[in-house]
């Protein structure tokens, strides 16, 4: 057959498609491949448990790092004249003038590393971040240090046992941060060192259980000037402690009482990151004036809170003095069960009503603290969380949390990651009725990593899956687009975390799939849709099914999309190993890098093999050892051999300048195993595409988010039909995509003068 098209001498581009599509004919080996239906609740229910698992390791070797702290803590004998030398991040492979190695600092083997996002790590020790505004040879460092070097043989053992963990850390209640791998710490352009562990979210999950927050500050004519500024910036810090687990609401006083924000007058809100911004920007514009009058807002506050849930529950005070008699609020509200706990911070350095105001925390299970600058308030603000945590240590109550998807500034990359976190206790009898927290030790978890656990090529062209917190909230979703570019540099978006499952998959009017899933439910439900492709330039109308079901011992549901028609079924056909390899390494054939063919993140020597390189090394025996899927490496080989053809027809053309018109640059085809085909009819130097189909052009090839655009756009179209496409980047109105059928998905590229309409 194709010896006869050659004969024809076609020279059109039209009938350049129609040979592909003669040539592309599963018919001829029909009786060696079968349609299978695709079970969705199945699928999802598979999918979930396979999660489950990979969390679960991640879970125990937290729960390892968390038994190691505290055996090392109990066998630690304080010591306040401790000397001790440990590598300081900021500080490590640093010398003197005179070549000597600084204090502090010493000789830190670092080197590239493929899994830890291509940075300088040490796999064999951890290393010690202090902030900036904490002494690094304070002696409660010093003796914390000197205890958690126990951590460092945990940290490589749990690496050894599941070789996919990232990075594991200990975050002190001292304020210092063990990080495995340990890494170089880079300051700000300012040079110092703002990060403190103590105010991430992974901590401050793990350090309290959820909580009820009334933020009550005075606003009286005496607060003006620096008082004022101290204060805001006190309930910007409170506000930044909480999460969305958290609930809140701040109200303002002098003569009478003022909800910063009218609309939340009487009740609490979640606290997650859209209000708490919000909260921020309403403090900014308070203004003083009056006479302070604490106990109507004290009335007001209790009322909330007595309405609210049984949690923990707290007001936070901030004022430079209390005169009235505020005592019967707290006998009609709080005494004697003193379920709300009262935190007071005295503004300004006068101190006249300090004993009346420390007598409100101490009186309601509270903690007094005075606030006289600016740079008093991160450190007071922070004692809340220790007395909070009381209950918790004292009853040994090991909760494990999970985060909800944030960005790795510390780890200094931009991947959205998850973070299960565990408290650390002191076990040490003298000190089991006080309840000391030691600190929280943690582990991240990439969600890339996470949907990798939920391949494409089982979901078909349009299918997707997804992941969403018991909040509602997105943790993962193709749609979910948390960066933005500011020149050359990648920026998080503002609330980026915060994406509820409305906002994307916003057909679902009634919310019963967000509702459901909020609830951890298992079900399915049916939706007519309206996707779009190329950054939403393009609308396609489809009919979903969604799959969903909870992750056990995680606050996460996995959802999962089969579109009817491509999603419902699946192709698979089987050829021989040998007769696969063969088409398979040849020079035109490439397979979706960011798929996983082949796990090379397990064994250290496999991470600098590409996808292809790990399938030909298992397929051939060399790598035996490797975990590799089956199924789609079953499929990948089928598609190389019913593919094969094209090589050598697309060769042909090339060697007959007369059987192909001018003006085609690339020819090529893709399959749902991720394979492509790609044939270059000119050099890189004649291309008017030099970004097509290259691995920068996310758009166009297959990635973990999506199957290439002309693909999906293609997949949609009728049979017979041609599609026309002009892609955005690099065309300057020049460029045009066709497409073939959508059972053979055969495209061509070439640039046609700016005259021509534009087909669709």
């Amino acid at each position: 057959e194709i010896s006869s098209l050659f004969s024809s001498q076609s020279n059109t581009k039209i009938q350049l498609f129609s040979d592909c599509c003669h040539i592309i004919r599963y018919m001829y080996i029909e009786p060696t491949v079968k349609m299978e239906e695709v079970d969705g609740e199945e699928l999802v229910k598979k999918f979930a448990e396979e999660m489950e698992g990979m969390l679960g390791r991640k879970m125990k070797s937290v729960k390892r790092l968390a038994e190691a702290a505290e055996d090392a803590d109990l066998y630690h004998e304080f010591n306040a004249t401790l000397e001790f030398d440990y590598y300081n991040s900021m500080l490590i492979n640093s010398v003197d003038k005179d070549g000597n190695a600084i204090e502090l600092g010493g000789e830190f083997p670092l080197e590239e590393n493929e899994h830890f996002n291509k940075l300088q790590v040490n796999t064999l020790q951890s290393d010690i971040q202090v902030p900036t505004n904490v002494y690094n040879k304070d002696p409660g460092i010093l003796n914390g240090v000197y205890m958690s070097e126990a951590l460092n043989d945990v940290f490589v053992d749990n690496f050894q046992k599941d070789p996919t963990l990232t990075w594991q850390y200990f975050g002190s209640a001292a304020g210092f941060f063990r990080l495995y791998p340990g890494i170089a710490w880079t300051p700000d352009e300012n040079g110092v060192v703002t990060f403190d562990c103590r105010n991430r979210n992974w901590y401050i999950q793990a350090a309290t259980s959820p909580k009820d927050i009334i933020i009550v500050v005075d606003v009286s004519g005496s607060m003006k000037g620096l008082r004022l500024t101290i204060a805001k910036h006190t309930i910007n810090t409170i506000l930044d402690t909480l999460g969305e687990n958290d609930f809140v609401n701040v109200i303002a006083y002098s003569d009478y009482v003022q909800y910063v924000e009218p609309c939340f007058k009487g009740t609490l809100v979640q606290a997650d990151l859209d209000n708490r911004e919000h909260f921020k920007l309403l403090v900014e514009e308070l203004q003083v004036k009056g006479e302070g009058k604490v106990k109507k807002a004290m009335k007001e506050s209790f009322k909330i809170l007595n309405e609210g849930s049984l949690c923990n529950q707290a007001i936070m005070l901030i004022t430079d003095g209390a005169m009235e008699d505020y005592e019967e609020v707290f006998q009609e509200f709080n005494w004697p069960e003193r379920r709300v706990r009262v935190f007071t911070y005295l503004i300004g350095r006068e101190v006249t009503f300090a004993d009346t105001v420390k007598w409100i925390a101490c009186n309601n299970k509270g903690y007094y603290t005075h606030v006289s600058t600016l740079a008093d308030v991160q450190e007071n603000v922070m004692e809340y969380l220790h007395v909070l945590s009381r209950p918790m240590v004292i009853n040994h109550d090991h909760d494990i949390i999970w985060t909800e998807a944030y960005m790795d500034s510390a780890a200094q990359s931009l991947l959205l990651m998850t973070s299960v976190a565990m408290p650390v206790f002191s076990k040490k009898k003298e000190t089991l009725s006080h309840g000391i927290l030691l600190g929280v030790v943690g582990t991240d978890v990439p969600l890339r990593e996470l949907m990798r656990l939920a391949p494409r090529y089982k979901l078909g062209v349009h299918g997707y899956a997804f992941l969403n917190t018991n909040n509602g909230y997105i943790l993962a979703h193709p749609a979910l687009r948390p960066l933005y570019k500011e020149g050359k540099k990648l920026k998080p978006k503002p609330n980026y975390n915060s994406v509820d499952l409305a906002e994307v998959e916003w057909e679902d009017t009634d919310e019963t799939l967000r509702t459901a899933m909020v609830k951890g439910e298992t079900g399915t439900l049916s939706l007519d849709v309206r996707a779009t492709v190329e950054k939403g330039r393009r609308v396609m109308f489809l009919k979903n099914d969604y799959f969903y079901t909870t992750i056990n011992e995680t606050p996460f549901s996995l959802g999962m999309v089969l579109t009817r028609g491509h999603g419902e079924y699946i192709f698979i056909g089987n050829v021989s190993v040998k007769e696969g390899l063969n088409d398979l390494m040849q020079p035109d054939v490439s397979i979706a890098n960011e798929w996983t063919y082949c796990e090379t993140d397990i064994d250290p020597h496999h991470r600098k093999l590409t996808q292809l390189q790990a399938v030909f090394r298992y397929l051939t025996g060399k790598e035996p050892d490797l975990e590799c899927d089956e199924k789609l490496l079953r499929q990948t080989l089928f598609d190389a051999v019913v593919t094969a053809p094209m090589e050598a027809y697309w060769t042909a053309l090339m060697l007959n300048p007369s059987g192909m018109d001018e003006g085609v640059e690339t020819a090529f085809l893709g399959t749902r195993s991720g394979l492509m085909r790609v044939s270059r009819y000119v050099g890189i130097e004649k291309r008017v595409a030099k970004k097509f189909l290259s691995p920068s052009d996310k758009e166009n090839i297959f990635t973990m988010d999506h199957f290439p655009v002309w693909y999906r756009r293609a997949a949609e179209y009728p049979a017979g039909k041609f599609l026309y496409y002009i892609p955005k980047e690099d065309t300057r109105g020049r460029d045009y995509f066709l497409s073939a059928p959508p059972h053979t998905v055969v495209i061509v590229f070439f640039p046609v003068c700016d005259c021509l309409p534009v087909w669709d």
